[in-house]
């Protein structure tokens, strides 16, 4: 009976231990770097020239090489940025329940779709359904970050660190900088897909000032 008991016990605990596993951030933390990594590889596949052209084909790839340069490295900076906000976030956090969880899951779906419209915006730049299609994807991919930020901000149960009303609002206006950039551009598109690329850039100016005042909220 005692051996009995003592294997139940071992049994409970064991279980105890998964569960307690599965409601920390570190198996978040790892299967969402893994699926940052391949995203962020994806994205160099599609920079590349054919093999065998004459030299005016080669000229010509080399030409279109710099469109699809671009669009790896601006794609690049958008999911290393999605990363590292994902990841301090979840340094903050304590444990994780279902609804962050779900946000997170959803949130990765949207990452490693990326690398398929950024080929869209490398090989078709000048359509207007390619570039609106970027747009929208990142978009989708902040909405869930501003979800799961705003989740963890609310519920101090899940904070290992304590998120500070000022900061909390300070992640959110920066996470909505960009995604209110990218959503203006979707329609902006469809009449002109370089005024669509123009707005884009305003993201610099809207990072820097919405990022000095999450490092002011932080410190």
């Amino acid at each position: 009976m005692s051996a009995q008991a003592s294997g139940a016990a071992e049994e409970g605990s064991g279980h105890g231990s998964e569960r307690d596993a599965e409601g920390s951030p570190e198996r978040l933390i790892a299967l969402s770097d893994g699926i940052y990594a391949i995203a962020m590889t994806l994205l160099v596949l599609d920079v590349q020239v054919p093999d065998g052209l004459d030299p005016a084909g080669f000229r010509h790839a080399i030409s279109h090489l710099w469109a699809q340069l671009g669009a790896y490295v601006w794609s690049f900076y958008i999911i290393g940025a999605f990363w590292r906000d994902q990841r301090k976030l979840f340094l903050r956090m304590r444990r994780v329940d279902t609804t962050v969880l779900r946000l997170t899951l959803a949130a990765l779906g949207a990452i490693a779709l990326l690398p398929f419209p950024t080929a869209l915006l490398a090989e078709y730049r000048e359509q207007s359904l390619a570039v609106a299609l970027y747009a929208a994807a990142i978009t989708i991919a902040v909405a869930l970050h501003i979800s799961i930020a705003t989740t963890v901000w609310r519920r101090e149960h899940l904070q290992a660190r304590h998120i500070t009303d000022e900061l909390g609002r300070s992640v959110i206006r920066d996470l909505s900088a960009t995604a209110i950039v990218f959503g203006v551009s979707v329609p902006v598109a469809f009449v002109s897909p370089h005024a669509a690329v123009g707005v884009w850039l305003l993201l610099i100016p809207a990072k820097f000032v919405t990022g000095r005042r999450l490092r002011a909220a932080r410190r």
